[in-house]
């Protein structure tokens, strides 16, 4: 049992040092098959990576807006989605949780509703990929001397952890009135590098990866700020 147990973490170190920190194969992209793909440009203030591209209508003053409709999350089908080899079923209940996730999250702010109109929003989400945990590496790399200097220089520059998982959507906000495109954009989410229980699951970074994507949207809903500035 102990021979074995070394043998993994023998396993569990090389993969922690043969694999790259970072994984460019996963950055969002303008996704071709989203409404707002030719107007996305590059955000010039996604220190973190997180929002590579971006539209916004200038600035926008959503304090004129007290409601929003929530469309059901829809799953990216183009051939130039990231799901890599995450199953269907994990594709639908990664969906099905954004769903939950951005609408519980919204409600903080606006009524929900699914009658368009003036003063209300209307938010489409895709989810255009995902990468799922290492499981049982994706942890013990977290707890090993080495792992935990790895994901330490992460989480200090904000950036994804080592064989973990994440989330890639797509973001579009329009005056549900006007049909007017108010705000879109392409992001990737993940938890912070030293989240230890986020590692617990295949799909547990991702979920993490969109709860804090409902929170980035929440605070990118904000009177008169340009958008691209945060």
């Amino acid at each position: 049992m102990v021979t074995k147990s070394i043998q993994f973490c023998r396993i569990a170190l090389f993969a922690l040092v043969a694999v790259p920190t970072g994984c460019a194969s996963t950055d969002p992209i303008a996704y071709q098959g989203i409404a707002s793909s030719k107007q996305l440009s590059f955000n010039t203030q996604n220190k973190d990576g997180r929002i590579p591209l971006i539209y916004s209508h200038g600035t926008v003053d959503f304090r004129a807006y007290s409601a929003i409709i929530v469309e059901p999350v829809e799953i990216y089908r183009n051939r130039d989605h990231q799901f890599g080899s995450i199953a269907e079923k994990d594709k639908v209940e990664l969906a099905s949780y954004m769903q939950r996730s951005f609408e519980s999250r919204l409600r903080r702010k606006y009524a929900l509703t699914k009658f368009p109109g003036p003063g209300t929003l209307r938010l489409k989400l895709e989810l255009t990929g995902a990468k799922a945990n290492a499981v049982v590496i994706s942890t013990v790399a977290k707890l090993m001397p080495v792992g935990l200097a790895v994901n330490g220089l992460q989480a200090a520059r904000g950036k994804e952890g080592t064989l973990s998982g994440s989330i890639n959507y797509s973001v579009e906000v329009y005056d549900s009135a006007t049909n007017d495109l108010l705000l879109a954009y392409v992001s990737k989410q993940y938890p912070s590098a030293l989240d230890l229980s986020a590692s617990l699951g295949p799909l547990g970074a991702s979920k993490v990866g969109i709860d804090k994507g409902a929170e980035a949207l929440l605070s990118k809903l904000q009177p008169n700020i340009p958008i691209a500035a945060r």
